[in-house]
């Protein structure tokens, strides 16, 4: 039990660093860039860089299931400290590039650091504790998404972005520190269920186990509406309220602490209700949320902000719980970066979707949300009805 605490807590104390460095550094990057260059378009280039990297995350996966996992987490930290120590050179427009370069790598080194500490968890945790742990390190980022921007653009505004990047490049390296006391038990591995090899054979565990594929697909479901209503969220508050566009920072914060609640109650609830009915219930606050917007009153703006801020962790945490859970050992490193591009590639697609839909009016978008992300919800719900019915009907009959 008291090793149990211990990984526990550093996984949390993981997610805390590595959530500053990366949000602080993420910001500041952007306005850094726009200082460097003036051009606001170069500005808005920066978080693709970051996320990018997350197309190819079933083959980066693939190394966190050939190399062993614990080396390859510390050595990726060390390297991505390394090279935000490069960003102390950056002095001109010419030297911008750079920028671009760590940012790109950065990306690249968070796709296999998030497969590899996905796959670490149940060598760490015994599976009972699996979702509470996944609720708080979720908890935790979304605390640091509260206190780091702001840290991170003062910082910026007081030494430039060299100073973001020092304290940036100091938090992987005290994640590498914090991996090294974790105490791991070898994790059973199972049987490939295919003979596939590489990403396929990944692939064939997201899609063939559906204790696995229902909350991921329910998860991919509510994030990628997310993205197809940021749009309609931003005409909401200033064409439909006439409220000034700093508003949005407090639906901003008020979407972090519903988000921060969330991650503390969803592990209960996963342990209760099983993946599949957490992220449906995710799903469906997030409809709710998106109804709330379309209502012409500001406290139902940061109402509906509460309802999704916990709506699509729950959804998440869910979704990765279940992968963690039902993936054999020697295939969790790839399962988990395949599952993390089908949980977030849907958004690349739906919010250039939700910016032209908003033309139509910002509520059509928001009501297509909602009426999406309670369909799910309901699918979820009367799926699992049937398997229920099956199974006391054929209890009768044995």
């Amino acid at each position: 039990m008291g090793g149990m605490r211990r990984n526990a807590s550093i996984f949390v104390a993981i997610s805390l660093l590595s959530g500053f460095g990366s949000t602080a550094m993420s910001l500041a990057a952007g306005i850094w860039i726009l200082d460097l260059t003036g051009s606001v378009s170069l500005a808005g280039l920066a978080g693709l860089c970051l996320y990018l990297p997350t197309l190819a995350a079933p083959w980066l996966g693939g190394l966190a299931d050939r190399l062993p996992r614990l080396r390859l987490v510390i050595a990726v930290d060390l390297l991505l400290a390394a090279a935000l120590l490069t960003l102390l050179t950056v002095r001109s427009r010419d030297q911008a590039w750079l920028v671009f370069a760590v940012l790109l790598g950065t990306g690249i080194g968070h796709v296999l650091i998030d497969a590899g500490e996905t796959a670490l968890l149940p060598s760490a945790l015994p599976p009972s504790a699996l979702a509470d742990v996944n609720g708080w390190r979720s908890s935790a980022q979304e605390g640091m998404k509260l206190i780091a921007p702001l840290a991170g653009a003062g910082l910026y505004a007081w030494h430039g972005g060299a100073a973001v990047a020092a304290l940036s490049a100091a938090m992987p390296v005290a994640v590498a520190i914090l991996y090294t006391r974790l105490r791991l038990s070898a994790a059973p591995a199972g049987p490939a269920p295919t003979g596939r090899p590489g990403v396929r054979a990944g692939l064939a565990v997201l899609w063939g186990v559906r204790e696995i594929r229902t909350p991921v697909l329910v998860a991919a479901v509510a994030i990628g509406l997310s993205g197809f209503t940021v749009a309609s969220v931003y005409a909401r508050v200033t064409d439909g309220l006439g409220l000034p566009s700093t508003f949005l920072g407090v639906l901003g914060s008020a979407q972090g602490a519903g988000s921060i609640v969330a991650g503390l109650a969803v592990g209960r609830l996963v342990t209760r209700a099983g993946a599949a009915t957490a992220a449906a219930a995710g799903a469906a606050l997030f409809a709710a949320g998106c109804v709330a917007w379309c209502l012409p009153w500001w406290p139902a703006m940061i109402a509906g902000s509460l309802a999704v801020g916990v709506g699509l962790p729950w959804a998440l945490v869910a979704a990765v719980s279940a992968v963690q859970a039902g993936t054999p050992d020697r295939l969790l490193g790839r399962v988990a970066a395949t599952s993390t591009t089908v949980l977030f590639g849907p958004i690349a697609l739906t919010s250039p979707l939700g910016a032209a839909a908003v033309h139509l009016g910002p509520r059509i978008p928001l009501a297509i949300a909602a009426g999406v992300g309670m369909m799910t919800a309901v699918a979820v719900r009367v799926g699992r009805s049937a398997e229920h019915n099956r199974g006391s009907r054929h209890g009768a009959r044995v």
